[in-house]
Protein backbone atom coordinates (compact mmCIF):
# COMPACT_ATOMS: atom_id res chain seq x y z
CA UNK A 1 0.00 0.00 0.00
CA UNK A 2 1.47 3.39 -1.03
CA UNK A 3 1.44 6.50 1.17
CA UNK A 4 -1.66 7.93 -0.51
CA UNK A 5 -3.67 4.76 0.12
CA UNK A 6 -2.35 4.49 3.67
CA UNK A 7 -3.34 8.11 4.33
CA UNK A 8 -6.89 7.36 3.14
CA UNK A 9 -7.16 4.17 5.15
CA UNK A 10 -6.16 5.79 8.45
CA UNK A 11 -9.29 8.02 8.81
CA UNK A 12 -11.54 5.02 8.09
CA UNK A 13 -9.66 2.93 10.64
CA UNK A 14 -10.05 5.71 13.23
CA UNK A 15 -13.79 6.04 12.43
CA UNK A 16 -14.26 2.31 13.06
CA UNK A 17 -12.26 2.65 16.27
CA UNK A 18 -14.46 5.51 17.49
CA UNK A 19 -17.69 3.64 16.66
CA UNK A 20 -16.41 0.48 18.34
CA UNK A 21 -15.63 2.34 21.56
CA UNK A 22 -19.05 3.99 21.49
CA UNK A 23 -20.62 0.68 22.56
CA UNK A 24 -18.79 1.02 25.89
CA UNK A 25 -20.09 4.58 26.32
CA UNK A 26 -23.63 3.43 25.57
CA UNK A 27 -23.37 0.52 27.98
CA UNK A 28 -22.06 2.74 30.78
CA UNK A 29 -24.71 5.35 30.10
CA UNK A 30 -27.48 2.79 30.40
CA UNK A 31 -26.42 2.08 33.99
CA UNK A 32 -27.46 5.61 34.98
CA UNK A 33 -30.25 6.76 32.64
CA UNK A 34 -32.88 5.04 30.52
CA UNK A 35 -32.61 4.33 26.81
CA UNK A 36 -34.61 7.23 25.36
CA UNK A 37 -32.91 9.70 27.69
CA UNK A 38 -29.37 8.66 26.75
CA UNK A 39 -30.13 8.39 23.06
CA UNK A 40 -32.12 11.61 22.85
CA UNK A 41 -29.49 13.77 24.54
CA UNK A 42 -26.52 12.26 22.72
CA UNK A 43 -28.20 12.52 19.30
CA UNK A 44 -29.08 16.18 19.85
CA UNK A 45 -25.46 16.79 20.93
CA UNK A 46 -24.33 15.07 17.74
CA UNK A 47 -26.58 17.28 15.64
CA UNK A 48 -25.27 20.41 17.38
CA UNK A 49 -21.69 19.37 16.64
CA UNK A 50 -22.53 19.32 12.92
CA UNK A 51 -24.71 22.44 12.91
CA UNK A 52 -22.00 25.04 12.14
CA UNK A 53 -20.75 23.06 9.14
CA UNK A 54 -24.28 22.37 7.88
CA UNK A 55 -25.28 26.05 8.14
CA UNK A 56 -22.09 27.10 6.33
CA UNK A 57 -22.72 24.65 3.50
CA UNK A 58 -26.40 25.61 3.18
CA UNK A 59 -25.50 29.31 2.94
CA UNK A 60 -22.76 28.54 0.45
CA UNK A 61 -25.13 26.40 -1.63
CA UNK A 62 -27.97 28.94 -1.53
CA UNK A 63 -30.58 26.89 0.40
CA UNK A 64 -34.15 27.70 -0.68
CA UNK A 65 -37.44 25.83 -0.45
CA UNK A 66 -37.99 26.73 -4.10
CA UNK A 67 -34.93 24.75 -5.18
CA UNK A 68 -35.36 21.06 -5.96
CA UNK A 69 -32.07 20.16 -4.27
CA UNK A 70 -33.18 21.85 -1.04
CA UNK A 71 -36.48 19.97 -1.01
CA UNK A 72 -34.61 16.73 -1.71
CA UNK A 73 -32.32 17.50 1.24
CA UNK A 74 -35.30 17.92 3.57
CA UNK A 75 -37.01 14.73 2.39
CA UNK A 76 -33.78 12.75 2.62
CA UNK A 77 -33.04 14.11 6.09
CA UNK A 78 -36.52 13.21 7.31
CA UNK A 79 -36.43 9.64 5.96
CA UNK A 80 -32.86 8.98 7.15
CA UNK A 81 -33.73 10.47 10.53
CA UNK A 82 -36.73 8.18 10.94
CA UNK A 83 -34.55 5.15 10.17
CA UNK A 84 -31.91 6.26 12.66
CA UNK A 85 -34.56 6.98 15.29
CA UNK A 86 -35.76 3.36 15.15
CA UNK A 87 -32.30 1.79 14.74
CA UNK A 88 -30.55 3.73 17.51
CA UNK A 89 -33.28 3.13 20.05
CA UNK A 90 -33.57 -0.59 19.29
CA UNK A 91 -29.83 -0.82 19.80
CA UNK A 92 -29.92 1.18 23.02
CA UNK A 93 -32.66 -0.98 24.55
CA UNK A 94 -30.61 -4.07 23.67
CA UNK A 95 -28.02 -2.99 26.25
CA UNK A 96 -30.57 -3.84 28.95
CA UNK A 97 -30.35 -7.52 28.05
CA UNK A 98 -26.99 -8.43 26.50
CA UNK A 99 -23.34 -7.40 26.18
CA UNK A 100 -21.85 -4.62 24.07
CA UNK A 101 -19.69 -7.11 22.15
CA UNK A 102 -22.67 -9.16 21.00
CA UNK A 103 -24.61 -6.04 20.08
CA UNK A 104 -21.65 -4.78 18.07
CA UNK A 105 -21.34 -7.92 16.00
CA UNK A 106 -25.07 -8.42 15.48
CA UNK A 107 -25.41 -4.78 14.41
CA UNK A 108 -22.65 -5.31 11.84
CA UNK A 109 -24.89 -7.77 10.01
CA UNK A 110 -26.40 -4.78 8.20
CA UNK A 111 -23.53 -5.22 5.73
CA UNK A 112 -25.07 -8.53 4.70
CA UNK A 113 -28.69 -7.38 4.82
CA UNK A 114 -28.13 -4.44 2.47
CA UNK A 115 -27.59 -6.57 -0.68
CA UNK A 116 -30.47 -8.84 0.34
CA UNK A 117 -32.83 -5.88 0.62
CA UNK A 118 -31.51 -4.76 -2.74
CA UNK A 119 -33.43 -7.67 -4.28
CA UNK A 120 -36.66 -5.79 -3.63
CA UNK A 121 -35.20 -2.88 -5.59
CA UNK A 122 -34.41 -5.27 -8.45
CA UNK A 123 -30.68 -5.16 -7.76
CA UNK A 124 -28.74 -8.29 -8.65
CA UNK A 125 -27.23 -10.24 -5.75
CA UNK A 126 -24.20 -12.47 -6.32
CA UNK A 127 -23.95 -16.08 -5.10
CA UNK A 128 -21.17 -15.10 -2.67
CA UNK A 129 -23.65 -12.91 -0.78
CA UNK A 130 -26.01 -15.83 -0.26
CA UNK A 131 -23.08 -17.94 0.91
CA UNK A 132 -22.19 -15.14 3.34
CA UNK A 133 -25.73 -15.12 4.70
CA UNK A 134 -25.47 -18.85 5.40
CA UNK A 135 -22.19 -18.68 7.29
CA UNK A 136 -23.32 -15.52 9.11
CA UNK A 137 -26.31 -17.46 10.42
CA UNK A 138 -23.85 -20.04 11.78
CA UNK A 139 -21.89 -17.24 13.42
CA UNK A 140 -25.01 -15.79 15.04
CA UNK A 141 -25.92 -19.21 16.41
CA UNK A 142 -22.47 -19.73 17.94
CA UNK A 143 -22.38 -16.23 19.38
CA UNK A 144 -25.87 -16.04 20.85
CA UNK A 145 -27.26 -19.52 21.45
CA UNK A 146 -26.00 -21.37 24.53
CA UNK A 147 -27.55 -24.80 25.02
CA UNK A 148 -30.97 -24.16 23.47
CA UNK A 149 -32.80 -21.52 21.46
CA UNK A 150 -34.26 -19.98 24.60
CA UNK A 151 -30.85 -18.37 25.27
CA UNK A 152 -31.34 -16.22 22.16
CA UNK A 153 -33.02 -13.51 24.19
CA UNK A 154 -34.53 -10.04 23.91
CA UNK A 155 -31.16 -8.33 23.59
CA UNK A 156 -30.09 -10.38 20.58
CA UNK A 157 -33.49 -9.95 18.89
CA UNK A 158 -33.41 -6.17 19.44
CA UNK A 159 -29.86 -6.02 18.05
CA UNK A 160 -30.88 -7.94 14.92
CA UNK A 161 -33.89 -5.65 14.41
CA UNK A 162 -31.53 -2.70 14.86
CA UNK A 163 -29.25 -4.20 12.22
CA UNK A 164 -32.17 -4.43 9.79
CA UNK A 165 -33.08 -0.77 10.31
CA UNK A 166 -29.47 0.28 9.74
CA UNK A 167 -29.61 -1.66 6.46
CA UNK A 168 -32.75 0.26 5.47
CA UNK A 169 -31.01 3.50 6.47
CA UNK A 170 -28.03 2.70 4.23
CA UNK A 171 -30.33 2.09 1.26
CA UNK A 172 -32.21 5.34 1.85
CA UNK A 173 -28.98 7.29 2.39
CA UNK A 174 -27.52 5.75 -0.77
CA UNK A 175 -30.40 7.29 -2.72
CA UNK A 176 -30.17 10.79 -1.29
CA UNK A 177 -26.50 11.34 -0.37
CA UNK A 178 -25.30 11.71 -4.00
CA UNK A 179 -27.95 14.38 -4.59
CA UNK A 180 -27.28 16.71 -1.65
CA UNK A 181 -24.58 17.98 0.70
CA UNK A 182 -23.63 15.04 2.96
CA UNK A 183 -22.89 17.08 6.08
CA UNK A 184 -26.22 18.91 5.84
CA UNK A 185 -27.98 15.59 5.30
CA UNK A 186 -26.26 14.14 8.37
CA UNK A 187 -27.19 17.17 10.48
CA UNK A 188 -30.84 16.85 9.47
CA UNK A 189 -31.02 13.12 10.12
CA UNK A 190 -29.54 13.50 13.60
CA UNK A 191 -31.88 16.41 14.31
CA UNK A 192 -34.96 14.41 13.30
CA UNK A 193 -33.82 11.36 15.24
CA UNK A 194 -32.89 13.45 18.29
CA UNK A 195 -36.18 15.36 18.41
CA UNK A 196 -38.28 12.21 18.07
CA UNK A 197 -36.24 10.42 20.73
CA UNK A 198 -36.53 13.38 23.14
CA UNK A 199 -40.32 13.35 22.66
CA UNK A 200 -40.35 9.66 23.63
CA UNK A 201 -38.06 10.49 26.54
CA UNK A 202 -40.57 12.92 28.06
CA UNK A 203 -43.55 10.63 27.34
CA UNK A 204 -42.18 7.28 28.56
CA UNK A 205 -39.40 8.23 30.96
CA UNK A 206 -38.63 10.70 33.72
CA UNK A 207 -35.26 12.26 32.86
CA UNK A 208 -33.26 13.66 35.76
CA UNK A 209 -30.84 16.45 34.89
CA UNK A 210 -28.34 15.46 37.59
CA UNK A 211 -28.23 11.90 36.25
CA UNK A 212 -27.62 13.15 32.71
CA UNK A 213 -24.84 15.48 33.89
CA UNK A 214 -23.21 12.61 35.78
CA UNK A 215 -22.56 10.79 32.48
CA UNK A 216 -21.40 13.86 30.57
CA UNK A 217 -18.26 12.09 29.22
CA UNK A 218 -20.36 9.23 27.81
CA UNK A 219 -22.89 11.68 26.33
CA UNK A 220 -20.20 13.83 24.73
CA UNK A 221 -18.35 10.83 23.33
CA UNK A 222 -21.46 9.15 21.93
CA UNK A 223 -22.63 12.48 20.51
CA UNK A 224 -19.66 14.53 19.34
CA UNK A 225 -17.16 11.75 18.61
CA UNK A 226 -19.56 9.18 17.17
CA UNK A 227 -21.73 11.53 15.12
CA UNK A 228 -19.47 14.48 14.36
CA UNK A 229 -15.85 13.33 14.32
CA UNK A 230 -16.33 9.76 13.04
CA UNK A 231 -18.69 10.92 10.28
CA UNK A 232 -16.13 13.51 9.13
CA UNK A 233 -13.33 10.94 9.19
CA UNK A 234 -15.45 8.63 7.06
CA UNK A 235 -15.98 11.37 4.46
CA UNK A 236 -12.27 12.20 4.35
CA UNK A 237 -11.21 8.56 4.09
CA UNK A 238 -13.63 7.62 1.33
CA UNK A 239 -12.43 10.39 -1.00
CA UNK A 240 -9.39 8.36 -2.12
CA UNK A 241 -10.30 4.85 -1.04
CA UNK A 242 -11.91 2.08 -3.03
CA UNK A 243 -15.47 1.51 -1.69
CA UNK A 244 -14.75 -2.16 -1.04
CA UNK A 245 -11.65 -1.40 1.01
CA UNK A 246 -13.54 1.35 2.85
CA UNK A 247 -16.38 -1.00 3.77
CA UNK A 248 -14.00 -3.65 5.08
CA UNK A 249 -12.17 -1.09 7.21
CA UNK A 250 -15.42 0.26 8.64
CA UNK A 251 -16.49 -3.31 9.47
CA UNK A 252 -13.72 -3.28 12.07
CA UNK A 253 -16.22 -1.42 14.25
CA UNK A 254 -17.64 -4.78 15.29
CA UNK A 255 -14.20 -6.13 16.22
CA UNK A 256 -13.39 -3.05 18.30
CA UNK A 257 -16.73 -3.32 20.12
CA UNK A 258 -15.76 -6.78 21.37
CA UNK A 259 -12.18 -5.77 22.20
CA UNK A 260 -13.22 -2.69 24.20
CA UNK A 261 -16.04 -4.60 25.88
CA UNK A 262 -13.46 -7.16 27.02
CA UNK A 263 -10.81 -4.62 28.12
CA UNK A 264 -13.00 -1.95 29.72
CA UNK A 265 -16.21 -3.72 30.74
CA UNK A 266 -14.67 -7.13 31.48
CA UNK A 267 -17.17 -8.82 29.13
CA UNK A 268 -15.45 -12.16 28.59
CA UNK A 269 -16.46 -14.32 25.63
CA UNK A 270 -16.28 -18.11 25.56
CA UNK A 271 -14.23 -19.86 22.81
CA UNK A 272 -17.51 -20.76 21.06
CA UNK A 273 -18.65 -17.12 21.10
CA UNK A 274 -15.26 -15.94 19.82
CA UNK A 275 -15.53 -18.45 16.96
CA UNK A 276 -18.98 -17.06 16.18
CA UNK A 277 -17.52 -13.54 16.02
CA UNK A 278 -14.75 -14.66 13.66
CA UNK A 279 -17.22 -16.44 11.34
CA UNK A 280 -19.55 -13.43 11.25
CA UNK A 281 -16.65 -11.08 10.47
CA UNK A 282 -15.56 -13.35 7.62
CA UNK A 283 -19.12 -13.25 6.26
CA UNK A 284 -19.15 -9.46 6.43
CA UNK A 285 -15.84 -9.19 4.56
CA UNK A 286 -16.98 -11.61 1.85
CA UNK A 287 -20.01 -9.44 1.06
CA UNK A 288 -17.74 -6.47 0.46
CA UNK A 289 -15.30 -8.13 -1.92
CA UNK A 290 -15.87 -7.35 -5.62
CA UNK A 291 -17.53 -10.14 -7.56
CA UNK A 292 -14.89 -9.77 -10.28
CA UNK A 293 -12.31 -11.11 -7.82
CA UNK A 294 -14.11 -14.45 -7.63
CA UNK A 295 -14.64 -14.51 -11.40
CA UNK A 296 -10.91 -14.07 -11.95
CA UNK A 297 -10.14 -16.80 -9.42
CA UNK A 298 -12.57 -19.17 -11.14
CA UNK A 299 -11.10 -18.37 -14.55
CA UNK A 300 -7.58 -18.92 -13.23
CA UNK A 301 -8.59 -22.30 -11.82
CA UNK A 302 -9.90 -23.40 -15.20
CA UNK A 303 -6.69 -22.28 -16.91
CA UNK A 304 -4.51 -24.05 -14.36
CA UNK A 305 -6.58 -27.19 -14.72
Amino acid sequence: MNLKKAGSALPLFLAALIWGLSFVAQSNGMEVVEAFTFNGVRTVVGALSLMPFAIRNCIKGGFSFKKKESRTLLIGGLLCGLCLFVAHNLQQFAFNYTTSGKIGFLTALYMIQVPILGLFLKKKTSPIVWFSVLIAAVGVFLLCVNGDLSSFGKGEILALCCSFMFAVHIIVADKYSPLVDCISLSFLQFTVSGVLTCICMFIFEEPVVSDILSITPEILYAGVMTCGVAFTLQLIGQKNTDPTVASILLCLESVFSVIFGWIILDEALSPKEILGCVIMFIAIILTQLPESLFKRSKKGSRLNG
